[in-house]
């Protein structure tokens, strides 16, 4: 069950409208590193996962990445600042001038339509978790490029703290990944000395290479 408290998870104003970059953060809407991918993605992760602190984690992770997605609408809404004119975003999308009454929408900031394929989910705990890792770390990497391309010190502000968030998360999973990394497919498979193997494949090879080692041990997250 949820429950929708009318408040945003954290203040968001702008400076002033800004319609072409508002087309910017609709990556973080409907893209495929944004915040519906997240939220769905740990929730529909979570459905059959037996440790009930690693479940609550997916779960409070997927809640408040709704709480993100509803911040970053409320940003689009503030940045157009206009009717519905075409002529305010010369370039990129502007689907949603004719489909949505410029209502913020499930679309990246082509005019793509966001899609169910962009969520991973394997039911193996150790494999979930790596995808995830790599989702927040992707996710960090799409608000760094937003956050270069605007001087609106207000939107920043909303953009750190997003991307400071998504940091959070990160490191969360690497916590839950350090507790289950003998699991799953980390248990069954990858234990026999062809797994700890590095065939150099490059000649010439640095001979400080620091991957030319015989004995491959992955390490675990700090």
């Amino acid at each position: 069950m949820f429950k929708h408290e009318k408040q945003l998870f954290h203040p968001v104003e702008v400076e002033k409208p800004n319609p072409q970059y508002a087309a910017l953060m609709q990556e973080q809407l409907g893209g495929a590193n944004g915040e519906l991918k997240a939220a769905l993605q740990y929730m529909s992760q979570s459905f059959r996962i037996k440790d009930p602190d690693i479940k609550d984690l997916f779960l409070d992770i997927a809640a408040e990445e709704l709480g993100h997605m509803e911040m970053v609408a409320e940003t689009i809404n503030l940045l157009n600042g206009h009717d519905v004119d075409a002529k305010t975003v010369p370039a990129g999308e502007i689907e949603t001038h004719v489909l949505l009454g410029l209502n913020p929408g499930l679309i990246n900031a082509s005019g793509y339509s966001w899609t169910g394929d962009y969520v991973s989910v394997t039911g193996d705990l150790c494999a979930d978790l790596l995808s995830n890792i790599a989702s927040e770390q992707r996710a960090k990497v799409v608000y760094e490029y937003l956050y270069r391309q605007i001087d609106d010190k207000k939107v920043k502000g909303t953009i750190d703290f997003l991307l400071n968030r998504e940091e959070a998360h990160n490191a969360l999973f690497r916590e839950a990944f350090n507790k289950v990394q003998k699991t799953g497919s980390n248990r069954d498979f990858g234990t026999t000395k062809a797994a700890k193997m590095y065939f150099s494949m490059s000649e010439p090879s640095p001979s400080d290479n620091s991957f030319s080692h015989t004995d491959v041990t992955p390490p675990s997250f700090s």
